[in-house]
């Protein structure tokens, strides 16, 4: 559920950059499945990792709309917000098990 939040929160920071995000690839999509499926130290730092970013772009939104109310140029800010949000997700998205061509093991 945040993993999905994040992606929304990043699409609203890149219209504020005057930018649009591509469409997030299958594993953007397969990261909570894959995180759910690994243990130990993997599962903790990427559990951590995903609730660090969400407090990163929460308050960053809410600067950057804060901005974009009083009138002036929230762009650049937002693009810095952006770039930092993206170098965050990778890292994440790296800490992630290797799936199989079929993606990450699924059951009902």
């Amino acid at each position: 559920m945040k993993w999905a939040a994040l992606q929304d929160a990043a699409g609203a920071v890149a219209a504020l950059a005057g930018c649009a995000l591509d469409r997030p690839g299958a594993e953007v999509r397969n990261f909570p499945a894959q995180i759910r499926n690994a243990s130990g130290w993997r599962r903790q730092q990427a559990e951590n990792g995903v609730t660090d970013l969400a407090a990163i772009m929460e308050a960053g939104l809410a600067a950057l709309l804060s901005v974009n109310a009083r009138g002036a140029d929230a762009a650049p800010a937002a693009s810095a917000l952006l770039r930092e949000f993206i170098a965050a997700r990778d890292a994440l998205l790296a800490m992630a098990p290797p799936s199989g061509a079929l993606g990450p093991h699924r059951s009902a």
